[in-house]
C-alpha cells in the first residue's frame, strides 16, 4: 500500500474533485443505460448493465480509490434516492462490490499506455464485481432468505440461471461497454487530460510488480469486505433493511422524473470539470506533464 501512495499524489481538493467528477459522470451515465431497452435472443437477455468504461478510465489516470468510491455513490444517489429508492442494506453490497472492483482494476495498471494491461484491468474489474453479485444471489438462495426456482423443486438450478447471467454480463457489457472503451480512451487521455486538470500524470516509468500490486494486505481486506457486502445483502433480504424508503408519490407524476436525475448529474459533472480546468490554467505544466513550483 506505500506504493500506491507513491503512485497517486494528489491534493486533498484534487482527490475530492476526481471523487465528484466520478460520482457525477458515472451517475450520468447509469441513468442513460435506463432508457436503453434490453434485447431478448430466446432464454438469454442482452441488456446495458453499466457503462463501466467511465470508473474503469477515472481509477486508471487517477487516483483508484477516490474514483472507485464516487463511481459506486454517485450510483445511488442519482440511480436510487433521486428516484425515490433507498435498498437499505442492499444498497451496500452494490457499493461495496463495485467500488471494490474498480479499485482493484485501477491498482493493476502500472503504464496506462500498455494496452494489455489496460485490458487485463478493465475486464478483470467487470469479473470480480459480477463475481460478487453473482455469488451473493446464489448464497441467498442456497441459505434460504430469497426464494427462487427456476426449475421446479430444485434450487440448484438458480447456479445455472446466474451463471448465464454472469457470462452475459461479462461479455456483452465488459467487453462492449468496459474493455473496448477503456482501451480506446486510457492512452489517449494520457498525458494529455491531467495537465489541463492541473495534475501530474501516472508516472509509468515506475514498475511494479503483481506480488506488489496485490499485496496480502489487500487480499485480505478485500475479502473482508466483499464478505460484509454478503452479510448486508442476507439482512436486507431478511427484512433487516434498516433504513428502507420508496417515494410513492414519484409513481403519479410519470417517468419523466428521471430527466430530472440526469439534469442534476450533468450540472455536477460540468460545475466540477469548469472547476478542474479552471484550477489547471493556474498552475502551469512543463512538457513531461510535472507541475512547476
Amino acid at each position: 500500500m506505500v506504493q500506491l501512495k507513491k503512485r497517486y499524489v494528489l491534493t486533498q481538493s484534487q482527490k475530492m474533485m476526481v471523487f465528484i467528477l466520478s460520482m457525477s459522470l458515472y451517475g450520468l451515465s447509469n441513468m442513460i443505460t435506463e432508457l436503453i431497452p434490453s434485447f431478448q435472443l430466446g432464454p438469454i437477455e442482452l441488456s446495458v448493465e453499466y457503462f463501466a468504461f467511465i470508473p474503469l478510465t477515472l481509477c486508471i489516470l487517477f487516483h483508484p480509490f477516490y474514483a472507485a468510491v464516487g463511481a459506486a455513490l454517485g450510483e445511488i444517489i442519482f440511480g436510487e434516492v433521486m428516484l425515490g429508492q433507498f435498498g437499505g442494506l442492499g444498497e451496500l453490497e452494490k457499493f461495496i462490490g463495485f467500488s471494490l472492483a474498480m479499485f482493484i482494476a485501477g491498482c493493476l495498471v502500472n503504464d496506462p499506455k500498455n494496452r494489455r494491461q489496460v485490458g487485463i484491468a478493465a475486464m478483470t474489474g467487470v469479473i470480480i464485481h459480477q463475481f460478487i453479485s453473482c455469488a451473493v444471489d446464489i448464497a441467498k438462495v442456497w441459505i434460504g432468505v430469497e426464494e427462487f426456482e427456476a426449475v421446479p423443486g430444485l434450487a440448484q438450478s438458480v447456479v445455472v440461471v446466474e451463471g448465464v447471467s454472469f457470462l452475459n454480463d461479462v461479455l456483452f457489457s465488459g467487453i462492449l461497454f468496459a474493455l473496448l472503451p477503456t482501451l480506446y480512451l486510457v492512452p489517449r487521455l494520457y498525458g494529455k487530460i491531467e495537465p489541463l486538470l492541473g495534475m501530474k500524470p501516472r508516472n509509468n516509468k515506475t514498475k511494479y510488480s503483481l506480488g506488489e500490486i496485490i499485496a496480502p494486505r489487500l487480499v485480505v481486506i478485500s475479502i473482508i469486505l466483499a464478505v460484509t457486502a454478503a452479510v448486508a445483502e442476507f439482512m436486507s433480504e431478511s427484512d433487516m433493511a434498516l433504513i428502507e424508503w420508496d417515494a410513492d408519490f414519484l409513481e403519479s407524476i410519470g417517468g419523466w422524473f428521471i430527466w430530472v436525475s440526469i439534469g442534476v448529474a450533468a450540472v455536477v459533472a460540468l460545475i466540477t470539470i469548469v472547476m478542474l480546468l479552471r484550477k489547471g490554467k493556474k498552475t502551469p505544466t512543463n512538457v513531461d506533464g510535472s507541475q512547476q513550483a
